[in-house]
């Protein structure tokens, strides 16, 4: 891969946004682009560089690479030359295989806090493949090793700046919570998160409300948060709260998988078992 190709591929990643490479992994007849060129798309359909042939097979990439960056998953298209390619009645001549490997940054869990509920949360956000951010000036990072970012300095949350696909976890044992909740509210992120009694929920709904934040916007506070398991202890706490995280991320219902089984539809040769007949 040449080096020109890696800068930008390099520098891409560094923007912690959605991209593609397209690699030609096969061509037959007249093609511009030979097996093994790439090109590197963006999340807008763009090609940054590269190359995998002119407008004919170029456009038919790009669709390809935003379709593949839309649901993570690799892709491989054949793009036949010889037909009218998009409608323009003109062939441009040959058939070319392109593989399209879409790149999608890991969703950030920012916790804001420290203490065991936050350390289990910690772990637990890294076992589910999510980036973890924490931000506590008493955070340490023997506590949170698998942080990808320790915030220890940040005494206004201005480093508190969640993307829309993020999820924030406010869990500072009552310390703050209302400032870094003021600071969540003022992002697109699509989970916020207060480990707190209901009193404490309460108190900080109704500081919210003093700070002129509407009712749609306190809405999106998950608080009391996470799911009903009966969560006693720190380490089911926290598990009750990334299980809601990865119900959101993957848009499931949190029905019993038991309780689903009436949605499937079975074989005639199962059901015919469960008859006795056949």
């Amino acid at each position: 891969m040449a080096k020109e190709f890696l800068d930008y591929l390099l520098a891409i990643r560094e923007q912690n946004v959605p991209y593609a490479v397209a690699t030609v992994i096969d061509v037959v007849g007249s093609t511009s682009a030979k097996t093994g060129s790439k090109a590197l798309i963006d999340q807008h359909g763009n090609v940054v560089t590269g190359w995998v042939g002119g407008g004919c097979a170029e456009s038919t990439a790009c669709h390809a690479a935003q379709r593949s960056m839309e649901s993570g998953e690799t892709e491989i298209i054949d793009i036949d030359l010889d037909d009218e390619v998009l409608g323009v009645g003109m062939p441009c001549g040959g058939h070319m295989r392109v593989y399209i490997e879409p790149s999608i940054p890991k969703p950030t869990v920012w916790i804001m806090g420290h203490g065991e509920v936050a350390e289990y949360i910690c772990q637990l956000s890294d076992l589910m493949g999510f980036a973890v951010v924490v931000n506590d000036s008493m955070a340490q990072r023997d506590k949170f090793p698998q942080a990808t970012w320790l915030i220890t300095d940040d005494i206004d949350y201005g480093e508190l700046n969640p993307l829309p696909g993020d999820f924030v976890v406010i869990a500072t044992q009552h310390k703050g919570d209302h400032e870094s909740m003021t600071r969540a509210l003022q992002s697109d992120a699509q989970y916020i998160a207060l480990i707190a009694s209901r009193k404490r929920s309460r108190l900080v709904m109704d500081y919210l409300r003093r700070k002129n934040f509407s009712e749609d916007d306190i809405k999106r506070v998950m608080a009391p948060c996470g799911i009903d398991i009966g969560a006693r202890t720190p380490a089911e706490i926290a598990l009750s709260v990334i299980s809601e995280i990865v119900l959101v991320r993957r848009q499931a219902s949190g029905v019993r998988m038991r309780d689903t089984l009436h949605r499937e539809v079975p074989s005639p040769r199962a059901a015919a078992d469960a008859t006795g007949s056949g």
